[in-house]
């Protein structure tokens, strides 16, 4: 049985009127940003009696799964004393390039939704993410603008860590992605592939059978183990690039495409894919493996 208290603790309270938002939470460490379980985005919940369990002897921030809550969150950052790249001009935050991107489509800016405020001075707008496109997290989609989708999280208000309390600087409801931001955070669409010249027979299924395999790896490779997977998978095609059976730009953008999921998730960047591609291929290049084409009679 739980406790029945007049009042819940207020980080509890916290959790409890996020889940009965409808938003699935889970346990932070105290004072962090760190989730506590490893398996946040599966046990988030909104069953307040789980929250009870999990909050009742620990005051542990909240967190929100976003992919599991229905929600596209839009990170917008303070840059501090950082100038704005030449496309921004004039950008003094993420809200700013917001507002720009908005105006370049004719459209107004979309302030009217559930809004917090971070530590850092950072925004987070909250938006109901459309059952089509799936939308995971993306870091850099623009200049300090970042988004939090299926896969990731965000830090709920009233949650507090050392460098201060995240607070709900527009308690409007969660308003719908607007139709041209699905447009312009949906990714898109890999380089295709079909233009790779494998070898005849079974050397080209060899190839086929390698590449098809290497991707998968990249693709569910668990948390702590993305970097890794990611880096050999590109040096073991790399072998292949480098004996002439396959072409790098389709090795680049199969293995891309495959690790795409995981950009967003606990601090894996584009930037980080893209390096360990480029790393991954040249050593294996360098180590070339030559693949026997069949021979016909």
């Amino acid at each position: 049985m739980r406790p029945c208290p007049s009042r819940p603790p207020r980080l509890m309270r916290a959790a409890l009127e996020a889940a009965e938002a409808g938003l699935a939470v889970f346990p932070l460490r105290p004072l962090s940003k760190k989730p506590v379980p490893k398996d946040w985005e599966s046990v988030a919940t909104c069953d307040p009696e789980q929250i009870w369990a999990w909050w009742q002897a620990v005051p542990y921030n909240v967190g929100i799964a976003c992919g599991p809550s229905g929600l596209l969150v839009v990170d917008l950052d303070d840059p501090k004393d950082q100038r704005a790249p030449d496309r921004w001009s004039g950008a003094h935050h993420g809200r700013d390039v917001l507002a720009q991107r908005a105006a370049e489509d004719g459209q107004r800016y979309p302030d009217g939704t559930y809004t917090v405020r971070t530590p850092s001075g950072g925004e987070h707008l909250y938006f109901r993410a459309p059952a089509e496109p799936e939308l995971r997290s993306r870091v850099g989609c623009w200049w300090r603008v970042d988004t939090r989708g299926a896969g990731g999280y965000v830090v709920a208000a009233g949650s507090i860590t050392r460098r201060g309390r995240y607070w709900a600087r527009n308690q409007a409801a969660i308003a719908p992605l607007p139709e041209w931001l699905v447009t312009a955070l949906t990714p898109p669409p890999p380089p295709d592939p079909v233009g790779l010249e494998l070898p005849a027979g079974r050397a080209g299924a060899y190839v086929a059978a390698a590449l098809e395999g290497e991707t998968r790896a990249v693709a569910s490779a668990p948390t702590g183990q993305r970097h890794n997977t990611l880096l050999r998978a590109a040096a073991r095609l790399g072998f292949l690039i480098g004996g002439g059976a396959l072409d790098q730009r389709t090795a680049e953008a199969a293995l891309f495409d495959a690790a795409r999921g995981h950009i967003g998730q606990d601090g894996f960047t584009e930037h980080e894919v893209t390096r360990t591609i480029q790393d991954g291929l040249a050593w294996g290049r360098e180590r070339p493996r030559y693949i026997a084409a069949d021979r016909t009679s």
